[in-house]
């Protein structure tokens, strides 16, 4: 969920001519014609909607910060649709694939930047023995192991931390990557993937890596991973450049990993050569209630294709509890606090949460949640001083002011 106010949810028409074949072999399988001669094949047709109503106090705007109402998709869940496959080898093997689309759920536009296939895009196998590999377009093993410790899994973007400057609400997919997981060793697992940049003459540049391990054990459930990512050297093109001369603007970031500069809390770093992450989570669940905390740290390097200088710093402490009133109703809180340090500027974020979920059936839910956050300090806009303004989790809505109340509610469906 990502954008720059309430059109953020809401842009990009992109016209959908190449996925009618895809809407049709869906049609089919949903009609439950065989995807295959082997008959230990499968295929699956899934999916989510979630659409709503979104109000923000402070939205920053030529007049200074104005209100804003409207509404929108994409609010604790991120609409999509998918196919996924199995078919089974033998001797314990499985091949498996995948293909994810994130939607608009009130305009019908195409989600992540436009891609067909922008969620995920992955084929693999798994091995009873071994563990399992998977080739494509995919979360990294952060993602797949920590962010299930917090509260972006029970209300989403909302709870992120200010600004999503350290993935907490697994925006960024990576590109040409390679991922292993190990088998779960008795509540242990690890996973480790790397992706090229693809960028002839330059190893290393658009590269990205990370490593991750998680436990848990009856009622308790800990993780832990890092994740390095390289912007690589393609440049921003500038209003002054000949149409046939290369570009001389600061760095656009073209890395395998996607771009986690999407709001206004780290876009002043958009043009960093490198970006790690290190995060840490553990959960508690004791009756019908759920106790989280997670760490980070990310850090934002420079160099000469750069707008800032040094290394940004954002360190964050999330906490969050949730509390089950009956099996239909979930209530939950959540606090978030980042300190960001960079070169002659510094500022500090607090982030307040609280939302109500309602399973109306298995299928579907509605819900109510809030967020509050208070920016202090300065921060960086296009290599300039500014005042550090407020944006509540990861939607990057600009407040254009030092505070932002922002309110949602809405409807999701699982199918």
């Amino acid at each position: 969920m990502r954008g720059k106010a309430l059109d953020i949810m809401n842009q990009r028409p992109h016209s959908n001519t190449g996925l009618r074949a895809l809407a049709l072999a869906a049609a089919l399988t949903a009609l439950g014609l065989p995807a295959g001669a082997n008959a230990q094949s499968n295929v699956t047709l899934y999916g989510t909607i979630d659409s709503g109503f979104v109000h923000a106090n402070h939205t920053a705007t030529d007049n200074g910060a104005q209100p804003l109402s409207g509404i929108t998709s994409n609010i604790i869940g991120g609409s999509r649709w998918g196919l996924r496959g199995t078919e089974s080898l033998g001797r314990g093997l499985t091949a498996l694939w995948q293909i994810e689309s994130g939607f608009n759920g009130v305009n019908g536009a195409l989600g992540n930047g436009g891609l067909a296939f922008g969620r995920k895009a992955i084929i693999g196998l798994r091995g009873n023995e071994w563990g399992e590999v998977t080739i494509g377009r995919q979360y990294d093993p952060v993602v797949n192991l920590v962010q299930g410790l917090t509260a972006d899994g029970y209300f989403g973007g909302f709870f992120a931390t200010p600004g999503d400057v350290d993935n907490y609400d697994n925006g960024a997919r990576i590109n040409n990557s390679i991922r292993y997981a190990t088998p779960n060793f008795g509540g242990l697992q690890f996973e480790g993937m790397y992706a090229t940049g693809g960028v002839a003459g330059k190893t290393g540049a658009g590269r990205s890596f990370g490593l991750a391990g998680a436990y848990s054990n009856g009622p308790v459930a800990l993780a832990a991973g890092y994740f390095f990512a390289d912007g690589g050297y393609q440049r921003e093109r500038l209003a002054g450049d000949a149409p046939d001369a290369p570009a001389t603007g600061p760095r656009e970031w073209a890395g395998s990993a996607g771009s986690l500069f999407n709001s206004p809390i780290n876009d002043g770093f958009r043009t960093a050569s490198k970006v790690r992450i290190a995060r840490a989570g553990a959960k508690y669940a004791v009756g019908p209630a759920i106790f989280g905390v997670s760490l980070s740290n990310a850090q934002y390097s420079s160099d000469a294709l750069s707008t800032f200088r040094g290394v940004a710093k954002f360190d964050t402490v999330n906490a969050f509890a949730t509390y089950a009133l009956t099996p239909a109703l979930n209530t939950g809180i959540g606090y978030s606090y980042t300190r960001m340090r960079a070169d002659g500027v510094g500022a500090h974020y607090n982030q307040f949460n609280a939302g109500v979920t309602y399973a109306l059936s298995k299928r579907t839910s509605t819900y109510v949640i809030g967020g509050y956050q208070q920016a202090v300090g300065t921060t960086l806009r296009q290599g300039r001083t500014v005042e550090a303004n407020a944006s509540v989790g990861s939607y990057g809505i600009d407040a254009g002011a030092r505070t932002q109340l922002l309110l949602g509610m809405g409807l999701k469906h699982t199918f």
